[in-house]
Parts: C-alpha cells; sequence; structure tokens
C-alpha cells in the first residue's frame, strides 16, 4: 500500500494586510480636485463681483482719480494739466487754508472730549437699574440717527440764530449776546453742541463696555471701604478702556470728517459759505468751496489728500499710545 501524502492547509499569513472585497478606496484624482477647487472660487467670486466692482469704481477708482488730480490744474471742464507740487505749495501758503486747520484742530480738541464725557456720563446713570430704562436708552440714542441731516442742522440754525430760543434764554440770565450763528466767535460753539447733542452712538458702545465689568470688582470694593470716585477711576476706567479707545478713535476721525452742519448752520451756497467771518471754516468746507464753487478740483484733491494722512498720523498716534492705558482682560496692554 501507498502511503497517503497529506498537506498541511495552506494558512494566511496574518501579518499581511487584509483588503476589503470590493478593493481600496481611490482617492479623488489632482485633477478633479483642482476642477472642484476652480468652481468654488468661481462662486465665490461671483458673490463677491458686487461688492468688488462698487469697489473698483466707487472707492478705488475715485481716490486713484484724486490722487492723480492733486498734481494738476483742474477746474472740471478743461483737460487737467500736469503742474507737479503747486497745489500743495499755494495750499500751505494759503492763510484760509490756515485757519481751517485751525478751527477743525479746536473742534477736534474741544468737541470730541465734551462728548465722550457726556456718553459716558449718561451711560453711568443707564447702567443702573430703573423704570423705564429701555425708553431712556431709545430717547438718548435716536439724536445720534438724525443729528447729521440737513434738515436737523437747519433747525439747529433756526435755534441759534437771532431772537430765538438760545438768545432769548441767554437774555433772561441778562446776557445780551445775540444769536450765535451771527456771530464769528459764537457760531463754532453751535457745531460743537450739535455734536455734543449726538452722543447716541458712543453711549451705547460704553453702556455695552460696562454691562461686562465683573461686580466682583465693586463688592470687593465696597468692602475695602473704597468710594465711588475711587471705584469709577481704578475699576471702571481700566475695565472699560478698550472700549475707550475705540469710541476716542471713531469719534476722533468723524470729527476731522465734519462737514454738512458747518455748511448749513454756516449759511450754505454764497460769500459766506462757511459762516460769518470764515467762523465755522472747517477743513472740509473750504474743501468744497475750492473744488465746487471756484473749480479748483486739482487743489481740492491735494486738499483732500493731505486731509487722508493727516487723520492716518492721528490714527497712529492713537494706536502707539493704547499701549500706555488701554488694559485688556489677559493683563497686557
Amino acid at each position: 500500500m501507498g502511503s497517503a501524502v497529506t498537506h498541511a492547509p495552506a494558512t494566511e499569513d496574518l501579518t499581511r494586510d487584509s483588503e476589503p472585497r470590493h478593493g481600496p478606496v481611490k482617492s479623488p484624482r489632482p485633477a478633479a480636485l483642482k476642477r472642484r477647487g476652480r468652481r468654488e472660487n468661481l462662486a465665490g467670486y461671483l458673490f463677491m463681483s458686487p461688492w468688488i466692482a462698487g469697489f473698483l469704481l466707487l472707492t478705488a477708482g475715485p481716490m486713484a482719480a484724486s490722487l492723480y488730480f492733486a498734481f494738476t490744474d483742474y477746474n472740471l471742464f478743461d483737460a487737467p494739466r500736469w503742474i507737479g507740487l503747486d497745489n500743495f505749495s499755494e495750499m500751505f501758503a494759503d492763510p484760509r487754508w490756515r485757519h481751517s486747520v485751525q478751527v477743525t484742530l479746536w473742534y477736534v480738541v474741544v468737541g470730541t472730549p465734551i462728548k465722550l464725557i457726556a456718553a459716558l456720563g449718561v451711560a453711568l446713570l443707564l447702567a443702573q437699574k430703573r423704570r423705564g430704562q429701555a425708553f431712556y436708552r431709545a430717547a438718548f440714542y435716536a439724536p445720534s440717527l438724525i443729528g447729521a441731516s440737513v434738515s436737523v442742522a437747519i433747525v439747529w440754525k433756526a435755534i441759534f440764530s437771532d431772537d430765538a430760543i438760545v438768545d432769548r434764554t441767554q437774555k433772561l440770565f441778562g446776557v445780551d449776546a445775540g444769536g450765535w450763528t451771527g456771530d464769528p466767535d459764537l457760531i463754532i460753539y453751535s457745531l460743537v453742541a450739535l455734536t455734543v447733542w449726538q452722543f447716541g452712538a458712543p453711549m451705547v458702545i460704553f453702556l455695552a463696555g460696562l454691562k461686562q465689568v465683573p461686580r466682583e470688582l465693586y463688592e470687593a470694593a465696597d468692602v475695602d471701604g473704597a468710594g465711588r470716585l475711587r471705584q469709577f477711576w481704578n475699576i471702571t476706567l481700566p475695565m472699560i478702556s478698550p472700549v475707550l479707545f475705540f469710541n476716542v478713535l471713531l469719534e476722533t476721525i468723524h470729527s476731522f470728517q465734519i462737514f454738512s452742519s458747518a455748511y448749513i448752520v454756516g449759511g450754505g451756497a454764497g460769500g459766506n459759505a462757511c459762516g460769518p467771518a470764515d467762523g465755522t471754516m472747517v477743513y472740509t468746507c473750504y474743501l468744497y468751496v475750492q473744488g465746487f464753487e471756484n473749480s479748483r478740483m486739482g487743489l481740492a484733491s491735494a486738499m483732500a489728500w493731505m486731509l487722508l494722512v493727516a487723520v492716518a498720523l492721528v490714527t497712529a498716534v492713537l494706536f502707539w499710545s493704547q499701549k500706555r492705558w488701554v488694559h485688556y482682560e489677559e493683563g497686557g496692554r
């Protein structure tokens, strides 16, 4: 009998990775990924196209054109003629331009702090729980919505004119100063009063910042015997310093850009477009006079770029200074 040969059953190599019956999962090819990425990018650009077109046609394009016009003699009717730096030389030598710079700086330095102080003061009052709080918030915020309109500027001019409400109120206290809009020395104060009246927007921002101050800090200060003034100086101001910095920056830039109220209160078109004896001759008002009343668009463009540079420098100084007095939650400055 022949001996039977037995074979051991074949065993699978356990060290070999097994694959599913349907085979390995194939990753998308690079070409397909590129096509899908291009489609997604195209869809994104299509959604952005209205903003891109508006930016190029209404912002970037006019800015580039005004930069070119700043070095030309251009009167809106004839072709611009290149004159180099003559517009800037004429601007610096113009006494009315220097007067407009002085009036604007005075308005910024005086009006902005008063407006922020009023906004912070009212925000501190509204931060307290009291009856009718929502009504008071809306009432104080409303002027900031309508204060920049031409109609309000016309009403403001009437209020501060001769024999109007302000003039009659002054006479009750024995002050016979007359209407502010007719006095070159007083008309600028009516503009400051108008901007202070519009403290609603920074007030809301201050109010939001005050809500974020932990109450535990005030409770600990009460235990230590700190008074309200010391709590405000050592707790409230440091805690809302980022909000304060934001309001200072925003309101300073807005103050440099004042135009409509100064133009309307000052008298509008005509020989006294910027107030009697140039009493409301803020920078933008004189820019408007040169560009649209005197048809000196090249000079007006040079003035506009000087304003841009000035605002950029002031903004840079504010950002540099905030490292010294703005406190953030992580303890940095």
